[in-house]
């Protein structure tokens, strides 16, 4: 193998997964939803990040819609 290698003819190409990488964000979460993921994930052998991520993109693909209602006795 060679020790050095002329990378200034090299094509530059754009990186194909760069519109499929994961952004990080922050989120407060329930308790008790975290633990439910985190079971579920232990149970799958996947990481719980990663099934909240294939819960929510289900989520998108299928166009579901969540009806709010706010119970006005508990506030």
């Amino acid at each position: 193998m060679k020790k050095e290698f002329d990378l200034s003819k090299m094509k530059v190409r754009k990186n194909p997964y760069a519109g499929k990488l994961k952004k990080p964000v922050t989120m407060r979460l329930s308790e008790d939803v975290i633990e439910y993921f985190k079971s579920m994930a232990e149970d799958a052998g996947v990481p719980y990040q990663s099934l909240i991520n294939l819960y929510l993109r289900d989520c998108v693909l299928q166009h579901r819609k969540i009806e709010i209602s706010w119970d006005s006795s508990t506030q």
